[in-house]
């Protein structure tokens, strides 16, 4: 089963939504951050640390989260954005983690898709 290309539009438009109040929220902090749109289509913020390193934080919608890496201390609730907001800015302002940004991939469809024998 398919997802309809108009829900898919409608998350990505939440998506863009979430992100936009990050970054307005970032912004009053004078944390860097840039609304952009990755390779793949997704929304994304690219927020800047203290040593001038950029991440990309994306929103995965099912499980309610911002995330900037794939380490469970890489994402946080957007449920409470203040918190978010906390979270994201402290993240920023301690460096991002060295190396290269993991990417935290779940594909929803591919596990429904495995049930349904």
């Amino acid at each position: 089963m398919r997802t309809s290309q108009s829900v898919k539009e409608q998350q990505r438009a939440y998506a863009q939504r979430l992100l936009t109040a990050l970054r307005e929220e970032l912004a009053l902090r004078d944390v860097p951050a840039v609304l952009v749109v990755a390779e793949d289509g997704r929304p994304a913020l690219d927020v800047t640390d203290s040593r001038c390193r950029m991440r990309r934080v994306f929103v995965q919608l099912p499980f309610c989260w911002f995330y900037w890496g794939d380490q469970s201390d890489e994402r946080v609730s957007f449920l409470k954005m203040p918190i978010a907001v906390d979270r994201i800015e402290q993240a920023a302002r301690e460096g991002w983690h060295e190396g290269e940004q993991g990417e935290l991939s779940i594909d929803l469809d591919k596990i429904v898709d495995a049930y349904r024998g």
